[in-house]
């Protein structure tokens, strides 16, 4: 019922950087009113998926202590969109980073799903050569 399409990413050598953006929107011209909060997650090989960096529709941020100081996430809130920019990228960032979104309101206010339900985009891969 939700889609989250992400874009930006590719191949950078280490200390370059990227920018990632995903976008959320629904089916059959169905309009979102809101998204509670909005992530990104990356997996590398082998490793679980882990968070990144969060933002809530109020503003408020979180992110791992691998990418303090050198990730900043953004949210435009009447596009419904995401975006991570990466800088001083080190080959430990190498992964499939993932979009995430939980709490998505309808035009009319009401939850799609649940106020729990989460939803993925299908991955973009970042690759950081040394």
């Amino acid at each position: 019922q939700v889609q989250l399409v992400e874009s930006g990413g590719g191949l950078v050598q280490a200390g370059g950087s990227l920018r990632l953006s995903c976008t959320a929107s629904r089916s059959s011209s169905r309009s979102i009113s809101s998204i509670d909060a909005m992530a990104w997650y990356r997996q590398a090989p082998g490793k679980q998926r882990e968070l990144v960096a969060s933002m809530t529709s109020g503003g408020t941020t979180s992110y791992a202590d691998s990418v303090k100081g050198r990730f900043t996430i953004s949210r435009d809130n009447a596009k419904n969109t995401v975006s991570l920019q990466m800088n001083s990228l080190k080959p430990e960032d190498t992964a499939v980073y993932y979009c995430n979104a939980n709490g998505v309101k309808s035009s009319v206010g009401f939850y799609i799903g649940s106020s729990s339900s989460t939803y993925w985009g299908q991955g973009t891969q970042v690759t950081v050569s040394s």
